[in-house]
């Protein structure tokens, strides 16, 4: 492609890129198997290995549409940050937050890119589509694997995990039966005292 079939906004594409570069900083609530915080974006990362990982298993959904989902999934947190779980509350419109959040991020980008990118995610939230229920419930797995796996601050409650997501991961099979072995990992943890078993990490 020469420089005269170069599109003009490609100042504005390399802006949003890195805007988009703070999730690399955003932390959350788990933390990886040395004790290091863990950012959104790594939780994103493994997000989409698990997506290649398992994507064979359910032939009947759209490999690219999941990738992209989760891709998109926790982008808003580039804005805002990200609030744990369990400390969360139904007077923050957590979705309010993230639409206005991702709505800023995606501004300046060519007006069909970021109406597809918002698409994405409004999608993602409603959780309505088949690729949508799956990565909704592959993204409580991602964070609970990460919960089982990390060397946690002393304290961590573990127990609180054998009921999160469950509406999300109790909507596909899969997703279902996975569940069942993070949650034996977790209980064990729990029992433990919080101290990593090797064999289930």
């Amino acid at each position: 492609m020469t420089n005269s079939h170069l599109p003009n906004d490609l100042g504005s594409r390399l802006a949003f890129l890195q805007r988009a570069e703070a999730l690399k900083d955003t932390l959350r609530s788990a933390r990886t198997s040395s004790g290091r915080p863990e950012s959104t974006a790594e939780h994103t990362w493994r997000l989409l290995l698990w997506v290649e990982v398992l994507a064979d298993l359910v032939p009947e959904l759209d490999r690219l549409k999941l990738m992209r989902l989760a891709l998109i999934h926790d982008l808003p947190e580039a804005v805002s940050g990200d609030i744990p779980a369990p400390l969360q509350r139904p007077d923050q419109d957590k979705s309010g937050v993230e639409r206005r959040d991702l709505a800023d991020l995606t501004q300046n980008l060519p007006s069909q890119q970021g109406a597809d990118i918002q698409a994405l995610w409004e999608e993602y939230e409603a959780a309505q589509s088949p690729e949508a229920v799956f990565i909704k419930g592959l993204d409580k797995l991602e964070t609970i694997a990460q919960h089982n796996q990390g060397a946690n601050l002393q304290g961590f409650d573990y127990r609180f995990n054998l009921d999160y997501g469950r509406t999300a991961t109790d909507r596909h099979p899969l997703i279902a039966r996975l569940r069942e072995a993070l949650d034996a990992q977790t209980l064990a943890r729990a029992n433990a005292g919080g101290q990593t078993n090797e064999a289930d990490a």
